[in-house]
């Protein structure tokens, strides 16, 4: 095994590690959505209630986070996979572009990523 395949090897399994830590945090709003839930059911009616819109706004922010969080989850693990493959270089590339918004440990895969698949050694091993 040479030193381009030990590389895309290991960077598919940190694509594994990052996506399911990115799942993992994308749960947190679930906190932020459980408290909208209870704004919008009058838990807090005691006259000095927030009004119910903010209620509305604490669900569907929070929802939407988590979507986008679990999204950006899967397609890493699909970039891990694809990796492992030797498969889609551009859409591995893409994705490490977004790893790099992730911080600390994603914008460290995501620059490791790039590097490694901009070598023209690495660049052969996939097909075009």
């Amino acid at each position: 095994m040479t030193q381009d395949e030990q590389h895309l090897n290991l960077l598919s399994v940190f694509h594994y590690i990052v996506g399911g830590l990115t799942a993992f945090f994308s749960c947190i709003p679930f906190l932020h959505m459980a408290l909208g839930i209870a704004m919008v059911r009058g838990v807090f009616d005691n006259g000095d209630a927030p009004p119910q819109f903010l209620g509305w706004f604490f669900i569907i922010l929070p929802a939407l986070i988590i979507i986008l969080g679990w999204t950006l989850a899967v397609l890493i693990i699909i970039a891990g996979k694809k990796l492992k493959q030797r498969t889609s270089r551009t859409f591995c590339l893409v994705i490490a572009g977004l790893e790099c918004f992730i911080m600390p440990f994603g914008t460290v895969l995501g620059v490791f990523t790039i590097i490694v698949l901009m070598r023209e050694s690495v660049q052969k091993l996939f097909p075009t």
